[in-house]
């Protein structure tokens, strides 16, 4: 059976076999979904062999579920993810995740939905870039949710600095891959 979004582990990039035990699918199945669905494009890493980002996994399972569970043909639930390429939308990631502390109240940080056919991921689209995308959009909601509700200074003061420090890191990360 299909996990649910919350037994999914949260990472930027997942194996064949683990995206199968997570969407209770078989490798060929996955590998014949590739070929018929475009919106099913793994990334495929030095060594060849394929590397699923947490977007593709979201499309396994609405594939599965057109195919399986609505009764799609192949050729339907094509059209369908073509019709509404986003689908539903996916549970947020939070930070608690990435820190392992539950006991601090954690931003959402919104997840990047699978690129439409038109505009397939370009290599330029590199993790650390998508993951700054991310951190700029959770500073922009944390700025309007400090404008609509008045907030406790400490906790405002632990989030500026917690933004900081990601920014810190993400420019070394930058200065590393850019040498």
């Amino acid at each position: 059976m299909t996990k649910s979004a919350a037994e999914i582990p949260n990472k930027l990039f997942y194996k064949i076999g683990e995206v199968c035990e997570i969407t209770d699918t078989q490798p060929y199945v996955l590998r014949f979904w590739e070929s018929e669905f475009p919106q099913l494009a793994p990334r495929k890493n030095r060594s060849g062999q394929r590397v699923y980002q947490r977007r593709d996994i979201d499309t396994v399972i609405r594939i599965k579920r057109l195919l399986y569970e609505e009764e799609y043909t192949i050729a339907g639930a094509r059209r369908k993810l073509d019709d509404d390429p986003a689908g539903e939308p996916a549970p947020p990631l939070t930070a608690e995740a990435f820190r392992g502390d539950a006991d601090e109240p954690a931003a959402v940080l919104p997840l990047r939905r699978s690129p439409e056919p038109s505009q397939q991921t370009h290599e330029s689209e590199h993790p650390v870039d998508l993951l700054a995308a991310r951190i700029e959009s959770q500073v922009r909601q944390d700025k309007h949710a400090r404008q609509t509700q008045t907030s406790d200074p400490e906790r405002v003061a632990r989030l500026d600095a917690a933004v900081a420090e990601l920014k810190k890191q993400l420019r070394e990360i930058l200065a590393l891959l850019s040498q």
